[in-house]
């Protein structure tokens, strides 16, 4: 870290990173673009559409302290059956070790099954908010019977109900957050939003409409790839490869006479063009790559080895 820009900030600045944990779907992806103000995590109704840690970056001021959060969303916490989610699980476990506060994500619905998430943060020593979410969904005596429960079942240091989707009690879950936080010099240049390039997100925003439009194996067989991206003054210019296990599943993808790829491809390209603020020409091509879920190699190019 360069030392210099620690010496230009006061002593009592506060930093720290924030990992957001739980099950899938809970709302984990919705939490944090709502705390940074800023879409950078993939959100569909599909379990398991995060497979990277992503870091959001949010400085500012708060009651005159200066201070610089580091959230990370994590993908949601599942017994591993292939090697990809395993490497999934390890970036759960990066996550919850380099924290300095932990926002445990449950669903208000949620039935019971959360002991994997309780068996990792109980042997950490990190301050950890629980966060009862989709309480938009619920009556008043649902919600508190949930916190009955959960006051039973986990020793949190606050338990607060919440509906990110609505941004409601958010504000509460930020007071709590920045109330645990060190005083310590920001860990990120302040005009940072992420910690990941912009080939990154564009990959991601292709994988969230390749969710949207096919359903059963397909969304969890394929990667997508940014292959070029080339941004001029009036347009960005990006090759993306979409990987498969299966000649079927790229016929899926392809579908009758490429319809469904081309209409999948308008939706990105739309989203890419909201994203980055400008216009974008996209190229796709699909490619069969057998068991790239279980390839060690592969995996690691794909950058699932942290």
């Amino acid at each position: 870290m360069n030392t210099e820009i620690i010496q230009n900030f006061p002593a009592d600045h506060k930093a720290g990173f924030v990992s957001i944990v739980g099950k899938p779907n809970v709302g984990k992806s919705t939490l944090m673009n709502q705390l940074v103000g800023e879409r950078l995590s993939i959100i569909t109704s599909k379990a398991q559409t995060t497979r990277h840690r992503i870091m959001g970056i949010l400085n500012g001021t708060h009651n005159g302290q200066e201070f610089q959060l580091v959230y990370s969303d994590t993908p949601g916490i599942i017994k591993p059956q292939y090697k990809l989610q395993e490497s999934m699980m390890s970036f759960v476990r990066g996550s919850i070790e380099d924290a300095d506060v932990v926002l445990f994500v449950t669903d208000i619905f949620e039935q019971h099954d959360e002991n994997d998430v309780i068996e990792r943060l109980q042997k950490s020593e990190v301050p950890v908010l629980l966060l009862i979410n989709k309480i938009d969904q619920a009556t008043q005596a649902q919600v508190n019977e949930k916190i009955v429960y959960w006051h039973e079942r986990f020793n949190a240091q606050e338990i607060i109900p919440i509906s990110a989707l609505n941004n409601f009690n958010t504000d509460k879950v930020f007071d709590g957050i920045i109330s645990r936080l060190p005083q310590h010099p920001p860990y990120f240049p302040k005009d940072e939003l992420t910690d990941r390039p912009e080939r990154f997100f564009a990959s991601e925003i292709i994988r969230e409409k390749i969710f949207l439009n096919y359903k059963k194996e397909v969304p969890y067989s394929s990667e997508v790839v940014v292959t070029g991206f080339k941004e001029k003054e009036d347009i960005i210019v990006i090759q993306a490869e979409i990987l498969v296990e299966r000649a079927t599943q790229r016929a899926i993808l392809l579908g009758e006479g490429g319809k469904m790829i081309k209409k999948t491809g308008i939706m990105a390209r739309e989203e890419l063009e909201r994203f980055f603020g400008k216009k974008v020409f996209l190229e796709q091509f699909v490619k069969v790559e057998p068991d790239w879920r279980q390839k060690e190699r592969m995996l690691k190019r794909l950058g699932y080895d942290e």
